[in-house]
């Protein structure tokens, strides 16, 4: 089955960096797009980035343009996330999300079939 496995959060400064991974296996990891949502503690799950399976595509929540960039590596199976100029409004579970088929780049959360179990960014002021 689709496993999803996050890695690369932790505690950072504001205007610090993060690189987030998402290895990815249990299926045909070039013909999915991925998704990064994020949960704040008492707030929704909120879109965040979008990748097509081949790379081609992507789609950012205006709150992270410019500053976090998606990519996908199809040797490894893994789609990463990489995090500039963080800010305290960037702290939550940051989680990556397989969507259902012919929902590529979708941004609600319900499109998306199997996820990952998330991993923790803080970011200090």
């Amino acid at each position: 089955q689709v496993q999803l496995v996050e890695t690369g959060g932790g505690l950072v400064q504001a205007g610090g960096s993060l690189r987030l991974s998402c290895a990815a296996s249990g299926y045909t990891f070039n013909r999915y797009a991925m998704g990064w949502f994020r949960q704040a503690p008492e707030k929704e799950r909120e879109f965040v980035a979008a990748i097509s399976g081949s790379g081609g595509s992507s789609k950012y929540a205006d709150s992270v343009k410019g500053r976090f960039t998606i990519s996908r590596d199809t040797a490894k199976n893994t789609v990463y996330l990489q995090m500039n100029s963080l800010k305290p409004e960037d702290t939550a579970v940051y989680m990556c999300a397989v969507p259902f088929p012919g929902h590529g780049l979708s941004v609600e959360s319900g499109h998306y079939n199997a996820w990952g179990q998330g991993t923790q960014v803080t970011v200090s002021s």
